[in-house]
Formats: structure tokens, sequence, C-alpha cells
């Protein structure tokens, strides 16, 4: 059996396909991965290569000292190992093995994993299927917690909650001392207050708090503004502290919300939702302390948007990660609350395009600019500190504005403005010249700050290399197969 990154087994049915260059790159987690694992794909760093129908791929690296690097990818999770020191998830090895063995120049043969590549293999697919029956067992009620357990772990949780309850006050104690001395001299204080008040709620257990406080002490001197947008996040905060000190008269979807918000753990629940899942678009957000990666999803038969959320300390590298423009078979479970995050389960077959489904590269069903804004909107009633929601524009054209460039609706006169960390990205060049002055279909996240494009399509096309989207970019390293990817 083939398993996944979670250790779902998976039916060994057929050869898993080979992965394309795009598809690799996808999975770097910074450019600098990107180049160094450019500069690794080629024969002459590796032997001992090889790859086999189950999705496994192998092979030793040359390296800076006198023993090669072992390398091990299973592609059907995906997941990776190897010997070298990075913290990152891929390493460059395993970036450089994966583009060699996407090049199909023969370079690495199919066979049988070597006996060290084996063994990783063996232990990771043991571990998955002893995790797979604790979960089974826990869903037939044979890992039921005792009593005892569940008052244990209500009395925890009744005394995080009183010392979230004792940092909201104290935070709002804060908020007023800065409204009453006027928030024109709040860059006059530095930001080692809003830090010292940060970890006060790092102190409560409440750390969605104390992000939000270092947000705060970052606005002052921001540039021209910054006092309004200062007011404006002040004005959320104190809403969030109110939230959670009425939390008990809320209703249950938004009091789960605003509990996440605060940086209360909460778990995925309910029956899960298998789907053929197309992978739109991953980023990561470092913030110093914390690598984000978000994983954004469209379920084909269900309609549904997706949000898988993986985590990475210290500079370490999220270990989840998909490769953008496949779909997967799998279930997700969802996250109580008005979101969309959900947690990724089993996998029924490894990210490809499954018989009989559209081609994986077909965009979800889109709007309006108009449409995208009432989504937007109706979003933010579920959760005020929303910060971005997904849409998909459909017929938009990407033109120039004063001062940045906007996506205008083909048949209409409205538009809705690019993000200043678009604008900053090389992605905005792949849009305009997939465009050529058409209309395309866009994949982002719709902001107050404006639009931010993840992935694109020929209006009309159906992808595949058969449209003028995958001709207009041809030259980028992003395209996978008709989806060009903007992050």
């Amino acid at each position: 059996m083939l398993l996944s990154h979670g250790g779902e087994p998976l039916p060994a049915t057929e050869s898993v396909a080979r992965w394309t260059v795009e598809q690799v790159l996808s999975l770097a987690p910074d450019d600098a991965s990107r180049k160094a694992g450019n500069k690794l794909a080629t024969a002459g760093h590796w032997s001992g290569t090889g790859f086999d129908g189950s999705g496994a791929v192998w092979g030793l690296c040359k390296g800076s000292g006198s023993k090669p690097y072992q390398t091990v990818v299973d592609t059907t999770g995906p997941a990776y190992t190897c010997s070298c020191p990075s913290r990152k998830f891929p390493c460059k090895h395993a970036l450089g093995l994966l583009l060699l063995r996407a090049s199909g120049d023969g370079s690495v043969p199919q066979g049988e994993p070597a006996d060290w590549a084996a063994q990783w293999l063996t232990a990771r697919r043991g571990r998955a299927e002893a995790k797979q029956a604790k979960q089974e067992a826990a869903a037939s009620g044979e890992a039921t917690p005792g009593p005892a357990d569940n008052a244990a772990a209500r009395k925890r949780a009744e005394r995080r909650a009183e010392r979230v309850t004792g940092g909201a006050l104290e935070l709002e104690q804060r908020l007023t001392d800065l409204l009453r001395g006027g928030l024109a001299t709040a860059d006059r204080a530095g930001y080692a207050l809003w830090e010292e008040t940060a970890a006060r709620m790092v102190d409560a257990q409440a750390p969605g708090l104390a992000g939000r406080v270092r947000e705060l002490g970052s606005l002052p001197g921001s540039g021209p503004g910054w006092p309004v947008r200062l007011l404006e996040e002040c004005g959320l905060l104190h809403l969030l502290d109110t939230a959670w000190l009425g939390r008990e008269g809320l209703p249950d979807p938004l009091a789960a919300t605003v509990r996440t918000r605060v940086g209360l753990p909460t778990s995925a629940e309910g029956p899960p939702v298998r789907d053929h899942w197309l992978v739109l678009a991953q980023y990561d957000t470092p913030d110093g302390r914390l690598t984000t990666r978000r994983i954004w999803l469209y379920g084909r038969g269900s309609g549904r948007t997706a949000l898988l959320l993986s985590f990475g300390a210290m500079g370490r590298a999220p270990e989840l990660a998909l490769p953008v423009g496949v779909t997967i078979d799998a279930e997700l479970t969802l996250y109580p609350g008005g979101g969309l995050r959900a947690d990724l389960g089993r996998q029924f077959a490894p990210p490809a395009a499954p018989p009989g489904t559209p081609v994986p590269d077909s965009p979800p069903p889109g709007g309006s600019t108009a449409a995208a804004l009432a989504a937007y909107g109706e979003a933010l009633r579920g959760d005020p500190w929303l910060d971005a929601w997904p849409v998909t524009l459909r017929d938009v054209i990407p033109v120039p504005s004063e001062g940045g460039w906007q996506l205008a609706d083909a048949e209409s006169a409205s538009a809705l403005p690019l993000s200043s960390a678009a604008l900053s990205r090389p992605g905005l060049w792949k849009l305009v010249a997939l465009s050529g002055g058409g209309p395309v279909t866009v994949f982002g996240e719709l902001g107050h700050r404006g639009f931010d494009p993840f992935a694109a399509w020929e209006t009309g096309g159906t992808g595949g290399g058969g449209g003028s989207g995958s001709g207009s970019v041809s030259g980028s390293a992003e395209v996978t197969d008709g989806t060009v990817r903007l992050i």
C-alpha cells in the first residue's frame, strides 16, 4: 500500500505519475531553495538514483564532505528525508532530485529502492499504519477518554480561559491609556512598550492577542496616514477583547471564531468531506518566530474552498507541501466556526488528475469584481477580523492605474486594485503577459488592502497547453499545465 503525508494508506493501483518541473518548483520553501535546487538538477551531482511505481524517488548527492547526502522523496505525500543539515522542507537536494526525475532524460532509472531508502520508506509507512489504527480506534469509540480525563481537560481549559480573560482586561486598559493620551503621540513610546504588552499576552496564553499587539506596534511611523490605520486596528482589537469577555452570549460559530482569534487551540471536527481537491495556491508567511504555510484547495464536487495551514518554527520550513495545479482525491475535516480552515485527512490516490474528472488546471467558477466584494463583505459579518477572503474573478483584464495596477471587469466599469504585495512580486508580469489585453480568470485573496492574485487561467481555455494562456508565458518556470502561478 501507499501512504499519504499524514500516513493514511493509498491504494497501489497504478504507477505514480512523474511530476513536472513547474510542480516541483512550486514545492520550494523559498526562492533561494528554488535556485539551489536548479543547480543540483544535473546528473553529475548524483549517483545511485532511482524511482519505483509507488512514488518513491531516491539518490546520493555529492556534498562538501566525504559522504554523499542520502535523499529520499515519497511523492504520494509528499514527504522527504535527507541526511543534509538543512532545516528546510524540501531541502535543495530533494528539489534537485525531483527536478532531475522531472527531466525524464533517463538519469533516474526505475528499480528497487536502495537499502537505506527502503528503511526510511518502511519506517514511515509503519508509523502511518499505527496512526491510522489509532484514528480508527478513536472513531469506533475504543479510545474514548474516561471521566477523569474529561474532568482534567475541563479544568485545564477553565484555567487557561481565566488567564486569557486577565490578559484581555489588561489589554483593554492599555488601549484606554493609548486613546486618552492621543494616537498622534503613539510613536514617541517606541516599539519596546508594544513588545512588553505582547509578552504579557503570551504569558496570558493568548498568542492571537499578542500577534495583533505586535502589529499595532509596527504601525506608528509606518508612513503617511498611520494614525488612521492605528485607530482602525485598535478598534478591531477592542472588538475582539469585548467579544471574548462576552463570549457566552455569542452564537456558537462566532464564539468559535473568537476563540480561534485570541489563540486558543481548536481541532477539526465533524464528518470528513471527500472530494477531488484542486491545489490552487501555496505560499509562506514568515514573522520571525514562525513560518505559516497556506495552501488553498477547491473541491470539484462540493464546490467548497478550503485552507490548509502548516507551521514551521525557528526558521524551519513547514513540512506539508502540495504541488500547485494538481488534484488530490482526499478527505478534509473542517474546523469549527465560519472560516475555511481544514485538516488534510486520508488520501485515496496520489496527487494527479483522477480519471473522469475535469482537467486539473481548469479554474473554479468565478464571478465579477462586484460579486467578489459582496462575498468578502458577507465573510466579514461572520469574522470581522478577516484580513482577506478567497475569490475567483472571471473575465477581468489587468490594466495600469494611478500608482499601480487593477483588475477591471471586461463587461462593466468596476475594478479591484492590486495590493502592494502583489505589485512588488515578479508574478505581475506573468498575469499581464497571460492576458495580453484580453480577459483572464484569476484566483486570489481579496482584503482591505486590495486583491492579491495567486493563480490565473486564460478565460475560455481548458488548459493543458491548448490555449494561449500557457503559450503566452512559456518562458516562465511557473506554468503548470496551463495554470499560471503568480506567487
